[in-house]
């Protein structure tokens, strides 16, 4: 489950940019394929300092690229944000370091976020192994963290790296040691942790949790006049063998109440047939409630935007075309036709939706 941006980890060589095409929800940037070279890494004893030769010998960064990074938000949500970063060639150790707390992100944060990973953590080096598993190790420090936050650390650390193409599931180290479970309250790592085991997870009205499967939809948030999309892990009973139509009851159905989130999904909206699939393309036929309280032909983009990052987490599929009574006029509150299958951003949450 989950669509990543194509930037891959290799182990010797840097391949060049390409570029990606399409019809998305926003402007697409380059997708490169970056390394992470091998790490030096000296293990410390618990209070032992650890010496720069470099220090005061600084260099501006002349380039950035965009990373998708998790952090924590006012209601307590997992939340990518996009942010520019310097280029190098750790992209993996870097994105992980402007996950700390007082670190590198601190002046760059959104109003309402936090970082997740204890003040003073260390990236003592990271290393992706052939079956796409990639280990994470990190200074005594990272256990310093309350036990409310263990389960959203996990999902950050675990979707934050998953961005990169070849990077399938994550692993723990602290000083070295691998973790079998998290050092606070146990929560289970055992052979890795994908995106498979959700993000901001709600069973709520779940009565049997072990027959069902998730499903991940997002809905809206807003702080202050920015308006940002949650990734939310819903759990739908096995025998509900239609993801794509259980994703977009979900959104119908909306958030929790109390949540903090929100939804342009009027209640009577439905599909009006079964959606359609080829070659990797979905196809969505509604009814007219779908167009919410707007004028006739025109959808929403907060559902437009919804609908396309629920759907394209799923594997297999990379656009979503819609239809309304199977007429394909719909228009966009820009007042663009709506002509064309829509395929994921290559960044999610940037600000400028």
């Amino acid at each position: 489950m989950g669509k990543r941006r194509t930037v891959k980890l290799a182990s010797s060589i840097l391949i060049s940019a390409i570029l990606l095409s399409g019809c998305g929800l926003f402007k697409k940037e380059q997708a490169i394929k970056e390394v992470d070279p091998p790490q030096d890494v000296s293990y410390l004893k618990e209070g032992q300092q650890v010496t720069n030769a470099t220090a005061g010998k600084e260099e501006k960064a002349t380039e950035t690229v965009k990373r998708e990074l998790y952090f924590i938000d006012k209601n307590g949500f997992v939340v990518p944000q996009t942010l520019e970063l310097p280029k190098t060639d750790a992209v993996a150790k870097q994105a992980l370091e402007y996950l700390v707390q007082g670190g590198p992100v601190t002046d760059m944060l959104p109003n309402g976020f936090r970082a997740v990973l204890p003040v003073d953590t260390r990236v003592l080096g990271v290393k992706i192994e052939q079956d796409g598993t990639i280990i994470a190790d990190f200074s005594p420090e990272f256990a310093k963290y309350k036990p409310e936050d263990e389960r959203k650390i996990l999902e950050a650390i675990t979707w934050t790296l998953t961005q990169f193409d070849n990077v399938k599931k994550v692993k723990i180290r602290i000083n070295g040691h691998d973790q079998s479970v998290m050092p606070v309250n146990g929560t289970p790592i055992q052979d890795g942790v994908s995106r498979e085991d959700g993000i901001n997870i709600d069973t709520s009205g779940v009565v049997d949790i072990t027959n069902t499967h998730p499903v991940v939809v997002y809905f809206v948030a807003q702080q202050g006049e920015q308006t940002y999309y949650v990734p939310v892990t819903r759990r739908i009973p096995n025998k509900e063998k239609d993801d794509i139509t259980a994703a977009v009851n979900e959104l119908v159905k909306g958030p929790t109440y109390g949540s903090g989130l929100v939804s342009d999904f009027q209640p009577d909206v439905q599909l009006v047939a079964k959606p359609s699939y080829e070659n990797g393309k979905v196809t969505l036929n509604f009814n007219d409630a779908i167009y919410g309280s707007n004028k006739k032909h025109v959808i929403s983009n907060h559902v437009l935007n919804a609908l396309v990052l629920s759907l394209t987490e799923q594997k297999g599929v990379e656009s979503v075309a819609i239809t309304v009574n199977g007429k394909a006029d719909l228009v966009r509150e820009d007042g663009k036709a709506l002509s064309a299958p829509v395929t994921r951003p290559e960044n999610v949450n940037t600000g400028s939706f």
